[in-house]
């Protein structure tokens, strides 16, 4: 990140909310564990073809939109493992996309 990347979302409301519906959905079928590793949020999932391309879409458009957020996607064992991290800054913003998956959102 540079010092010029925007600290903000850049989707409008209802793209927002429809990636938002898309992340909700992912957590409430697939979500297995959620830990919090420093300023990481490690998100567990139950692997399988359909979730890592959900996955894989959801990353690809937050590195589009929220480019500040540190986001990886790998294989760990028969789960897929998400973690997400924020700069200092924008800390809030990498919380609440973490907690989007969890169901009911904490």
């Amino acid at each position: 990140m540079n010092a010029e990347t925007p600290l903000a979302c850049s989707l409008v409301t209802s793209q927002l909310e429809e990636r938002l519906a898309a992340i909700r959905e992912v957590g409430a079928h697939s979500l297995t564990a959620h830990t919090i590793e420093g300023n990481r949020h490690i998100l567990r999932f139950r692997g399988s073809r359909k979730t890592r391309r959900r996955l894989e879409e959801i990353v690809a458009g937050e590195a589009r939109c929220c480019s500040f957020l540190d986001l990886s996607l790998h294989d760990e064992g028969k789960d897929l493992v998400l973690s997400i991290a924020a700069p200092e800054d924008a800390k809030e913003l990498g919380d609440r996309l973490a907690n989007s998956f969890i169901h009911p959102p904490r």
